[in-house]
């Protein structure tokens, strides 16, 4: 599987002739989306910054809310969450967690989760090769939520996104808080990664992506 890091929460995943394309954004966050195609995309909430799937060229299949599907041989299921601090009194919104099942490998995107997930949504998941887990506050998870849904599903690399760059105009933690709690002394950003079942590390990795732009 090869993965790329478009900005903010957007993946391009590709494995078997199949593209996912996850919460594609529009221009107003600062991001400049490539001009790529996909068979399917995911969109974890509607918002500016994950909901433009009519930014990405072909006709994917769009997919927007919970539910099992299966589509091109790839098995996929939506996990209603929430995003926002769902505080008493506050507006609380509704955020789809996405795993991709491509064989004997598997993928969650997290989206704009912003609660620990519970024990049971835990244990409904498969086990998680690759977690692409949002870092940076702002309505998800910050540094020290996202370490703890790293501990508890366990995953063999996790790919940060949803933090500030010198590109993004929303305001976000930066990305060294989140390893600094992860205790990553030292990382080079890649410029992408290719994921092969028998070449996962045992120990959990952080990979860090470079931000592809158009």
């Amino acid at each position: 599987m090869d993965i790329d890091w478009f900005g903010q929460s957007c993946f391009r995943l590709r494995e078997a002739g199949v593209t996912i394309i996850t919460d594609p954004y529009d221009k107003s966050i600062g991001y400049t989306l490539p001009r790529v195609r996909a068979d399917i995309i995911t969109v974890s909430h509607d918002a500016p910054g994950h909901a433009s799937a009519s930014a990405i060229r072909g006709d994917a299949k769009v997919l927007t809310r919970p539910g099992e599907y299966e589509i091109k041989g790839v098995f996929i299921t939506g996990i209603q969450t929430w995003r926002g601090a769902g505080a008493s009194g506050a507006a609380r919104e509704e955020n789809t967690v996405f795993v991709y099942e491509f064989g004997d490998l598997t993928v969650c995107h997290l989206g704009d989760l912003a609660r620990v997930l519970t024990q049971a949504q835990v244990e409904s998941m498969p086990n998680i090769h690759v977690l692409l887990v949002p870092v940076g506050g702002g309505g998800a998870l910050d540094a020290d939520k996202a370490a703890q849904v790293i501990s508890l599903l366990e995953p063999n690399i996790v790919i940060p996104m949803h933090y500030h760059t010198p590109l993004v105009n929303l305001k976000l933690d930066p990305l060294s808080k989140f390893l600094k709690v992860m205790g990553v002394t030292e990382h080079a950003a890649q410029e992408s990664l290719r994921v092969v079942r028998s070449d996962l590390p045992e120990q959990t990795q952080v990979v860090v992506l470079e931000c592809k732009q158009g």
